[in-house]
């Protein structure tokens, strides 16, 4: 890792910024029933399903593994019922998120102000949609959080997913800045091995549904960002390439 002098921290969002699974978790099943369908995932079930790097795509993998003969339904159908449920479910955690169900993790908010304030730049990489960052973010921070960050990947913007790097690439595009100047905030290994695939340094914050992923090549893994502070970073990120 070239010493380059720490210039940005990259956030992923789910599970990193606030503990948002089980919220999530509830919102599928909301949209299940709404939608007419006899689906109901548990705590072990979601666990596994969380591998899959965003919500229509897990829903569509639940469903082949459920209905493995699904192929006799039309392809575009299929997409248009599977848009519909996760239009229910993300309008079950919007709803969740805006009287009060999550929280920012420990630490998060005060590490973004004292980066903010030394000069550095917020950028976010998620593989979330726009409406649940802007829900979260808008709960937390304030009617304008966008005006903290430089530039925000999301579903919307980078629809390959996570492990791929493609939304960590498009953030440091958009920064102007070398991998080697920033580092990554994640929860799992999958966003692990996205932001390291883009060359980035991360530091992992595991919760409960990512405490048994591998994270070999992590810069550092913590319990959760509340003893961290921006000096410890710069001593983190000026280590000698792992």
């Amino acid at each position: 890792m070239a010493h380059a002098a720490l210039q940005a921290l990259i956030f992923d969002v789910d599970g990193t910024l606030a503990d948002t699974e089980s919220v999530h978790l509830a919102a599928f099943n909301h949209a299940f029933k709404e939608a007419g369908l006899d689906w109901q995932w548990d705590l072990a079930l979601y666990t596994q399903l969380l591998d899959i790097s965003g919500g229509k795509e897990r829903i569509l993998h639940y469903w082949k593994q459920v209905n493995p003969d699904m192929l006799a339904i039309n392809a575009n159908a299929l997409q248009d019922r599977i848009g519909r449920i996760h239009e229910l479910k993300t309008a079950a955690y919007e709803n969740a998120v805006n009287s009060g169900a999550v929280s920012l993790r420990p630490g998060v908010l005060k590490l973004m102000d004292e980066a903010l304030q030394a000069g550095l730049q917020l950028a976010i990489a998620t593989t979330t949609s726009p409406v649940n960052i802007a829900a979260l973010l808008r709960h937390a921070i304030g009617s304008d959080w966008r005006m903290n960050f430089s530039a925000i990947g999301d579903a919307s913007t980078a629809p390959i997913k996570k492990p791929h790097p493609q939304v960590y690439l498009q953030m440091l595009q958009a920064l102007q800045l070398p991998a080697a100047a920033c580092l990554a905030f994640e929860d799992s290994s999958n966003g692990l091995r996205s932001a390291t695939a883009a060359g980035l340094a991360t530091v992992v914050t595991p919760n409960s549904f990512t405490a048994h992923h591998d994270f070999a090549g992590a810069l550092k893994v913590v319990p959760d960002l509340s003893q961290v502070n921006l000096q410890q970073l710069r001593q983190w990120h000026l280590a000698p390439a792992r």
